[in-house]
């Protein structure tokens, strides 16, 4: 966000300030916005978008659809200060992420993954996901191409996560879940300590826990030291993927 602050006046009666985002378009949307609630007029995305971008934005974008989602966190925003509802750019703030998620980490997941304990992937009965969510938060991804294809049921399925991580993010990561039907107590959910290292402990107390035996284990951090415990730890009858470089 940029430090230029905009006083929000509506009928001579002061309202707020609030800063502009470093986009081409900001200040049109700014008056554009305040024109259309002090007219009385239907708010909503259209006032951000052409029909024509609206439509553009249903896919991939390069570069993430960038500019477009600071526009939509400064339109939400004035809709707090302003008090009108802005459900609609909610909703296509969370389709961006959802479909430009998808798209950038889905091609890194089904390129990373690899089979790291064995040269071939032997017979497996069940599978199971251990997730570091604060270092790895691509749920779109993580269903599209693991939990999915793998049938990995909610039980097998172990996440961790710090209070500062989970305080900032559990909004955002409910929200992506509710796609699936899911929240994070749909898993096995852990709340760890404060401390160094806590979240990767965990995720390996668990697996040692249940001694899994042929079966296929999904670990999905960008931890090296969890990847290497991990490998030292599995039985040897089971298959270990492990996101690589």
């Amino acid at each position: 966000m940029s430090l230029n602050k905009q006083k929000i006046t509506i009928e001579y009666k002061y309202r707020g300030s609030i800063a502009l985002p470093d986009t081409p378009h900001a200040k049109d949307i700014f008056f554009r916005v305040k024109q259309a609630y002090a007219n009385h007029e239907k708010m909503g995305v259209h006032l951000l978008f052409s029909r024509n971008k609206l439509q553009q934005l249903k896919k991939y974008q390069k570069g993430s659809a960038e500019q477009e989602l600071l526009e939509l966190n400064f339109y939400i925003e004035m809709g707090a200060i302003l008090g009108f509802a802005t459900e609609d750019a909610k909703k296509l703030k969370a389709s961006i992420i959802l479909v430009n998620d998808t798209a950038h980490t889905g091609f890194n997941i089904t390129k990373r993954l690899k089979l790291i304990n064995k040269k071939k992937r032997s017979h497996a009965k069940k599978s199971y996901l251990f997730w570091d969510i604060e270092n790895f938060s691509s749920i779109a991804s993580i269903f599209n191409d693991v939990i999915e294809p793998y049938a990995i049921e909610d039980k097998n399925i172990f996440m961790a996560a710090n209070p500062d991580s989970l305080y900032l993010k559990r909004a955002e990561w409910e929200a992506n879940l509710y796609d699936y039907g899911k929240t994070l107590n749909s898993f096995e959910f852990m709340k760890c300590d404060h401390g160094k290292n806590v979240a990767d402990d965990l995720l390996l107390e668990q697996m040692q826990k249940v001694k899994l035996k042929n079966a296929n284990i999904f670990i999905l951090t960008f931890d090296r030291e969890l990847k290497e415990r991990f490998t030292q730890e599995v039985d040897k009858s089971n298959n270990l993927f492990i996101l690589g470089k």
